[in-house]
């Protein structure tokens, strides 16, 4: 079966999200378990887009986890959120990103 590639977009307020990838200081994305996310595979391609400017990775690796808590089991903060240092925070970070997520889907 051929790759994909998925757009995934960072909102401008985000943007230091998106320099974090560029610069390689975020090494893990991580997005809510919905139906367009799980079908995205070890081998595929996103394209990160954020305003005009885009950049491509390949993915390395894609798992799905039960809750936040697993989530840490396998991976560092700083590797999520370089810019934070503790699972509170992160926790916290990631709260905000699915409310916000929920609030969008609830628009559209």
């Amino acid at each position: 079966m051929k790759d994909k590639i998925h757009k995934l977009k960072i909102r401008a307020i985000d943007r230091g999200i998106f320099e974090d990838i560029k610069n390689g200081l975020k090494k893990i994305e991580t997005r809510a378990a919905i139906a367009g996310y799980c079908k995205i595979k070890k081998g595929d391609k996103i394209v990160f887009v954020c305003g005009q400017e885009k950049i491509e990775k390949k993915i390395e690796e894609a798992a799905l986890y039960k809750n936040i808590g697993d989530l840490f089991k396998h991976y560092g903060v700083k590797d999520i959120f370089p810019r934070l240092t503790t699972v509170g925070e992160a926790t916290k970070n990631i709260i905000v990103f699915l409310t916000i997520a929920k609030k969008l889907r609830s628009l559209a």
